[in-house]
């Protein structure tokens, strides 16, 4: 299959490389300035899991081909708007179209864009691009997780999963998908949160006085706007995600805290913004949640 990844960060360009390592066809659309380093230097992937380089295969979004098999929608969330339209040429009827953004709010403006083209998905790494435009990964895991959002078994997502088998990386088919995406969000906006708001990894939060109550207190607020906007979410969804909590690394960072650490924008109205929103929405408080989105409106103010 003909993949199309949008973008060649360090999630587009982690699991793009992966690809090309196992032997996939995979092209990278990127803007200009991107496409010039890339040709350069090669896109280079430094990870715990081996690394790679290679000379990835580019398109700008004036260039012309033929409708790509699978796009890796790789972007941040505020450039969302711009990536669809740049995406748009090289879409075709049966393209489908694997969104790797955090949260769901992104869902709705693809949907709108593209139909049933669109199908779930999210992706769980650690990863940042360093000084010279290289992919570094820094911890073990590296899962890219996509479904069917109806969470039906079709022809089109199995021959996805025979495509992104056998690669370094972990490529998931899921069956609830949709499921999989509303704990990765809840996972995000607290770790994230708890993060920017402290300036600090999340070991030292964590281990902190106090620190692992502060971040239950954050997950039950979350927890109570997604229910009441009858998120699929599991009953005992936060002790799951605090004992993934405890299992993380004492240096771990969100990519949210190194976008800030670099002066670079931030996610935080698709993630926070979006769950403030639903808060008042359904009359729920939520003060730490508050706390925690009025820090990155005061970040924004100030770059």
């Amino acid at each position: 299959m003909r993949i199309l990844v949008l973008g060649a960060g360090g999630i587009g360009g982690y699991f793009g490389g992966r690809l090309v390592e196992k032997g996939e066809v995979v092209t990278f659309l990127v803007r200009s300035k991107r496409k010039q380093l890339l040709e350069e230097k090669g896109l280079v992937i430094h990870s715990v899991n081996g690394d790679f380089t290679f000379a990835p295969k580019l398109i700008t979004k004036t260039d012309q081909t033929a409708p790509f098999d699978i796009v890796l929608f790789s972007t941040k969330a505020y450039h969302l708007e711009e990536a669809i339209n740049d995406v748009k040429p090289f879409v075709g009827e049966n393209t489908v179209i694997i969104p790797l953004l955090n949260g769901v709010a992104h869902l709705s403006p693809l949907q709108e864009a593209f139909g049933e083209n669109v199908i779930g998905g999210l992706s769980f790494i650690e990863t940042t691009l360093n000084e010279a435009g290289e992919v570094v990964h820094t911890s073990k895991f590296d899962r890219l997780v996509f479904g069917e959002l109806e969470h039906i078994e079709t022809d089109r997502i199995q021959q996805i999963a025979d495509t992104f088998s056998g690669t370094k990386a972990k490529f998931v088919m899921s069956n609830q998908i949709k499921k999989d995406m509303w704990h990765k969000y809840l996972m995000i906006t607290t770790m994230s949160g708890v993060t920017t708001l402290m300036r600090a990894p999340m070991g030292p939060i964590r281990d902190s006085e106090g620190g692992k109550g502060f971040i239950r207190s954050l997950l039950l607020e979350v927890t109570e706007i997604m229910r009441a906007c009858k998120a699929p979410i599991d009953d005992n969804i936060v002790e799951e995600q605090m004992k993934s909590i405890d299992g993380l690394s004492y240096q771990f960072k969100t990519s949210m805290q190194r976008d800030m650490e670099k002066g670079l924008f931030i996610e935080g109205d698709h993630l926070q913004g979006h769950l403030m929103k639903l808060a008042k929405q359904y009359d729920i408080e939520a003060p730490i949640l508050k706390t925690v989105y009025q820090n990155l409106k005061v970040y924004e103010e100030m770059m």
